[in-house]
Order: structure tokens, then sequence, then C-alpha cells
């Protein structure tokens, strides 16, 4: 599985093997879902290309986006799952095409034990998405919606490398638990400003969008 060279870096090649023995290479289309509410989760996705978007609901049926996974990531969240055996709290959804290598739930503990690089890997990812709600939580409780749509536009061009965002106004304004006509009137704000050009579904970042 060449796709396994991804982790090499950071893997022992024993492990590497392993993951290329037991791991299943999995392809997902834009709006794929990989993990949904009140599932059982099997298996914990390694992120080899593209993007997974993963979200929470509360009390009211809202979501709200907790962070995304890009290449050589993984989810945290599904790891805590498949080891207590628990339904899932959040979604993870494919945003464009997506590559994951499914690692067996019953591999995950084994693997802690056997072999320091995943031990290494897991905590690290703990460590980050940790790191990634904290900032969620700051940012909804202390930013202003105009400064947190400018950094989700941000986070976008980072994980896609291009400056053309492709999503729609009720999309962002889901996954920022808003309204889309709030959304809409600050991205013409924006857009009258000269920081970004508004298309049908689309976003351009212009050059002086940093400024």
């Amino acid at each position: 599985m060449d796709e396994s060279a991804n982790f090499a870096f950071q893997f022992e090649p024993a492990l590497i093997e392993e993951i290329e023995t037991f791991g299943e290479l999995r392809s997902f289309k834009d709006g794929d879902i990989i993990m949904d509410y009140g599932k059982y989760i099997r298996m914990m996705p390694l992120v080899v290309r593209g993007t997974l978007k993963v979200l929470k609901k509360d009390d009211n049926g809202n979501e709200i986006l907790l962070y995304y996974l890009s290449s050589s990531e993984t989810c945290s969240m599904a790891y805590s799952c498949c080891l207590e055996e628990k339904k899932s709290e959040v979604k993870a959804i494919a945003e464009g095409d997506l590559q994951i290598i499914a690692i067996p739930h019953n591999k995950l503990d084994e693997w802690l034990c056997k072999y320091p690089s995943w031990k290494n890997y897991i905590m690290r990812s703990f460590n980050e998405r940790f790191s990634e709600l904290l900032k969620s939580i700051e940012s909804i409780a202390f930013h202003k919606l105009d400064d947190r749509l400018i950094a989700y536009l941000k986070e976008k061009k980072r994980l896609s490398g291009s400056n053309l965002i492709k999503a729609s106004h009720y999309q962002i304004a889901d996954e920022l638990a808003t309204s889309r006509v709030v959304i809409s009137r600050l991205l013409k704000i924006l857009e009258n400003n000269g920081k970004i050009l508004l298309y049908r579904n689309e976003i351009k970042l212009l050059h002086n969008f940093d400024a």
C-alpha cells in the first residue's frame, strides 16, 4: 500500500507493515459521511489525501464545525469511541475527494502497547485536536463573527492551497452556527472592501485578503 508512505517518516518499519496488512484503503467523494451521530465506530481513519470535516450537534440539532483533518492526521474522537465501544457524538464528512486508511478497532490498543511511535502519534493527535477545540471555544466565546468568518476562510485556504474557496453561504453559516443572512451580509462587506470576490457557491480571496 503505497499510501502508507505518508506515515513512513513517523512510524517504525514494522508498524508500517502492519498498517499495510490490516489497514483498508477507502476512497470517498465530497459530502460522503465517514462517521455519523449515534453510530458505533469500528475503525479509526488515517487521512491520506483530502480533507475530513468533523462536526458536533447540540441539543437543538444545530451543528458546529469542530476541526478539519488533513493528510497524515487522524480523529481522536474516533479512537476514543473505538476503545470504549460507544456511539459517535460527532459527524465526519469528506470535503472534496478523500482517501483514508481505515485501521480496525482491535488493533488500536495493541499497537499502543507495541509501538512507541504509535503511542506518540496518538498522544500528539489528542493534543492537537484538544488545542483546536480550545481555539473553537475561544472563537465562539470571545471573537466577533466577522473575525471568525475571516479565520474560517483562511483555514479553508490553508487546507486547499487555493484562493478559491468552494462553499455556499448556507454551508458557512451552518458550520459557524449562525444564519445565512448574516454570513451573506458579512461576505458582501468583505467584497465591498476589496478583500474577496463572490461567485455562486465560490469565494475568491484576493491578494490583500490577509492585509
